[in-house]
């Protein structure tokens, strides 16, 4: 044993030991932050073209944070407040969005009983100008700016709807997004809940759609996170309480200093600890929507169906900066209650292009659920049921992306006045010859890889001087295979319609019935539903195999 002497000579040395170590790297820390400020000073006063000293900062801070991880970022004040947003969910604004299409913004989503759809706003409006001002070729973040400020002003929109320019006074109002963008039933027994972010109050109105449904009689519920990429942790935490009892640890958060270590465990009572539950994920689910679908997993409360989540195991903390900015900051991974870390990506070892290397399988460990079920850590959540992604074909794709499906909604919207509710609004074949009507007389054309692979021949053969043999050859393949792509419409035509379906339903029901849509051609739905009807596989899945 030591002595008391050799014991406090000891602590002395270390304690000496650390301080050195704590004035070099204080330093360190100095002399780097005076260089950097030297070059910057010497940039700004001496560069040959004029620059702007707040867009050169920014982006030398950006280049810095970059060499960490992608979630560590520097906001300016007006992201900042942004940010804000982002994390509560308010502002005041009119309660839309748009996209971008070349030079215009058209309206692509109205949000029911906001200030843009009390105003009589429209899916496909084209936006000509706000408040007087043009906005052809302005970004969205620039309307976006624009279109938000305090309640009860007024915001003055040019549209263009049917050829016909229109102006609409819109009266701002506080936008409150929601966290569960629907809630209702898939059939009799089966409750469907659609998280869309974690933001502030998400637990709360996942747990109040929750006993909405079972009021209705559900005796099953389907809780759908994907492409949901996350938000406030402990918003996580409440969500898996809605459905695991009180005390149960459900996150732990370790990073380099001791403040970094936290346990968040369930607080409240369970709201139904009981009902057959599936939860939806893909690989657009990430960070709390995986604590939420990993924790039901590890605690073997669900069935997790889809594809296996993103694998984003970080933790962020936003720290105030002079001058109202502010700065997100990585401090910590998290660890779900198996006690696994889901994280796929290493940004501590990069690969020598720089890139972030991917966790290799043989590198991840092994953890068991409650019920003694194998799971992995470094790879995201992979779910217990994996059902293949539902793929569109080229030309549908193409289709979708230069917008004829978005066009043909706003033009069928302008034909008919009113549609059947959406469980019973089918297209006709008479609506499917309109719309590849449509399609062939406003230029559509999509490159197929035949028409790549015989583009190149062609290029080739008058490289190689063969294009006066090949001339009536190649030609009668183009031909060929334009009578091909012709019949391509009607070879997609079910995959064409559900997308017309949808498109055409949110031009009359708004974002509720793009989601109620899709419920009878959704594979993950189905999947749930199959799982739901046979209970002993459900048990099942949930048991060690």
């Amino acid at each position: 044993m030591l002595s008391k002497k050799k014991f406090l000579f000891i602590s002395f040395i270390l304690l000496f030991i650390f301080a050195f170590k704590q004035a070099d790297d204080y330093f360190e820390v100095s002399k780097n932050i005076e260089i950097f400020g030297g070059v910057y000073k010497e940039i700004h006063t001496g560069y040959v073209d004029e620059i702007k000293p707040g867009d050169l900062m920014k982006k030398g801070i950006d280049a810095m944070l970059m060499s960490l991880d992608p979630y560590t970022n520097f906001y300016t004040e007006s992201q900042a407040e942004d940010a804000m947003i982002m994390r509560s969910g308010e502002y005041g604004g009119i309660g839309c969005s748009s996209v971008k299409r070349g030079d215009y913004q058209f309206i692509n989503i109205v949000y029911r009983g906001l200030a843009a759809d009390k105003a009589g706003l429209r899916v496909g409006d084209k936006i000509i100008e706000i408040n007087g001002k043009s906005f052809i070729g302005k970004s969205l973040d620039e309307s976006s700016d624009v279109l938000r400020g305090a309640p009860n002003t007024k915001v003055t929109l040019t549209i263009e709807r049917e050829g016909q320019k229109k102006l609409v006074d819109i009266l701002r109002e506080d936008i409150k997004l929601k966290n569960v963008s629907y809630f209702g039933l898939i059939n009799a027994e089966t409750g469907y809940i659609k998280l869309d972010h974690f933001m502030m109050g998400a637990a709360k109105e996942v747990k109040d759609a929750l006993l909405n449904l079972k009021q209705k009689g559900i005796t099953n519920v389907v809780l759908d996170l994907r492409d949901n990429g996350g938000g406030l942790l402990h918003e996580a935490v409440g969500i898996v309480n809605v459905f695991v009892g009180v005390n149960q640890l459900v996150v732990t958060t370790k990073g380099r200093s001791d403040e970094a270590y936290r346990e968040y465990r369930t607080l409240d009572q369970v709201t139904d600890a009981t009902i057959p539950l599936v939860v939806l994920v893909n690989t657009h689910s990430a960070s709390a929507s995986e604590i939420v679908c990993g924790a039901i997993q590890d605690f073997d409360r669900g069935v997790i169906i889809g594809r296996n989540t993103y694998g984003k195991g970080l933790v962020q903390n936003t720290k105030g900066l002079p001058y109202g900015t502010q700065m997100k900051l990585t401090i910590a991974k998290y660890y779900i209650p198996s006690n696994r870390c889901i994280q796929l990506l290493d940004y501590s070892h990069r690969n020598a292009d720089g890139s972030a290397g991917i966790v290799p399988d043989s590198m991840r460990k092994a953890f068991k659920t409650q019920n003694g079920r194998t799971v992995f850590d470094g790879g995201g959540v992979k779910p217990d049921v994996v059902v293949p992604e539902n793929k569109l074909t080229n030309m549908t794709k193409s289709l979708e992306k230069n917008f004829f499906i978005f066009d043909f909604a706003t033009h069928y919207r302008s034909e008919h006045e009113n549609i059947k509710e959406i469980k019973n609004f089918k297209l006709t074949d008479m609506d499917f010859a309109e719309f590849k009507n449509y399609v062939n007389t406003h230029n559509f054309n999509y490159n197929t890889i035949s028409e790549i692979a015989l583009t190149t021949l062609k290029e080739k053969a008058i490289e190689e001087d063969y294009i006066g043999t090949l001339k009536n050859e190649i030609e009668a393949l183009e031909n060929s295979l334009k009578a091909i792509k012709m019949k391509d419409l009607e070879k997609n035509k079910d995959e064409i319609l559900e997308l017309l379906r949808s498109e055409i339903a949110r031009r009359y029901y708004y974002e509720e019935a793009v989601i109620e849509s899709t419920f009878t051609a959704d594979s993950d739905v189905l999947k749930a539903l199959e799982v739901f009807n046979d209970k002993a596989q459900y048990q099942l899945i949930l048991t060690v195999k």
